[in-house]
């Protein structure tokens, strides 16, 4: 949970105020919270994050006051989570419930903020760090990091032109009828904007907010096993559409596991769901120093293992 986001204009009778002063009497917040909540970019004036908690503020500026999740924890990189590292890459097996990079509310506690300061620790100084792709929150699995500047372009062309091939592990509600099927829609976003899908023929339309137009998203499935609760599924999206999978199962009408954002079950086999179980299993990419490709493989986290062991022993039971 998050409390929401405070959007207000500063009044005349503020102007001059502090902008620690001001969050303090927004938000309601002691001279701490505040503080803490300026020092890690939580605070925006006219749009832009703002550090500095001593800055005087203008009348009509648009405050903007961002709060963490109440779940929320600061990315921590451990050597067992290194799945490859060279001069160029460090790829990564994500843990569920860590943001990959800076949020409204947040500078530091994400994945790559972390790297950095694991790389740091470890080698005296960081490389610029780059994130070649995006994960969702509780997306667990394969991430890969650009640690050289001359691998962000060959890496972002290899996304770019298809010849990065990604294999998801998901597991789904009840059990799709077809072992193999796909579902090609179109994406966007929604009146109140989130994303969702659309019916193929409005491709290319603007969406209801008027900014942005329907794109096409198309994922193959594939099950691997089966019970009558649910179903482990190989999810492998041929286009990158935020939350992509996500919304191609709950349109299947077999939701991941543990999504509430898309009606999936909050428990599977009597074991109850921290997050959704979405995994980057496998990840297969040329490696952009041309050194040949590489083929990057992440296990299951632990709540993936405990809630199959249950679906297994309900089966021989």
């Amino acid at each position: 949970m998050r409390r929401p986001k405070i959007a207000v204009e500063v009044a005349p009778e503020s102007a001059g105020r502090s902008l620690l002063d001001l969050v303090r009497a927004v938000a309601e917040l002691a001279r701490d919270e505040a503080a803490a909540l300026i020092e890690r970019g939580g605070v925006w004036l006219d749009a832009r994050r703002c550090l500095d908690a001593a800055l005087p503020v203008a009348a009509g500026q648009a405050l903007a006051i961002h709060f963490a999740p109440t779940d929320g924890r600061p990315a921590v990189i451990h050597p067992a989570d290194i799945l490859y590292e060279d001069a160029a890459l460090l790829v990564l097996n994500k843990r569920p419930g860590d943001y990959v990079n800076v949020t409204p509310w947040d500078v530091t506690g994400d994945v790559l903020w972390a790297a950095g300061r694991y790389l740091a620790a470890r080698d005296g100084e960081a490389p610029p760090l780059h994130l070649a792709h995006q994960l969702d929150r509780d997306t667990s699995g394969v991430l890969v990091i650009s640690k050289h500047p001359r691998a962000n372009a060959p890496l972002l062309r290899a996304f770019l032109d298809h010849t990065v091939h990604k294999c998801y592990l998901a597991l789904a509600a009840g059990a799709p009828e077809d072992d193999s099927f796909e579902v090609l829609t179109g994406h966007g976003r929604g009146e109140r904007g989130r994303f969702r899908v659309y019916p193929l023929e409005l491709v290319g339309a603007r969406s209801p907010d008027g900014k942005h137009t329907v794109k096409p998203m198309e994922t193959r499935f594939h099950v691997i096993e089966r019970w009558p609760e649910a179903a482990l599924v190989e999810a492998r999206p041929i286009t990158g559409r935020t939350h992509q999978i996500r919304l191609h199962l709950a349109h299947a009408g077999h939701p991941v596991a543990g999504d509430t954002r898309y009606d999936g079950p909050t428990t599977v086999a009597g074991v109850p769901l921290a997050h959704h179980l979405l995994h980057a299993a496998v990840m297969e990419l040329p490696h952009p120093f041309g050194r040949g490709p590489l083929r990057l493989e992440a296990p299951l986290p632990a709540l993936w293992q405990d809630v199959l062991a249950a679906l297994r022993r309900q089966e021989v039971a």
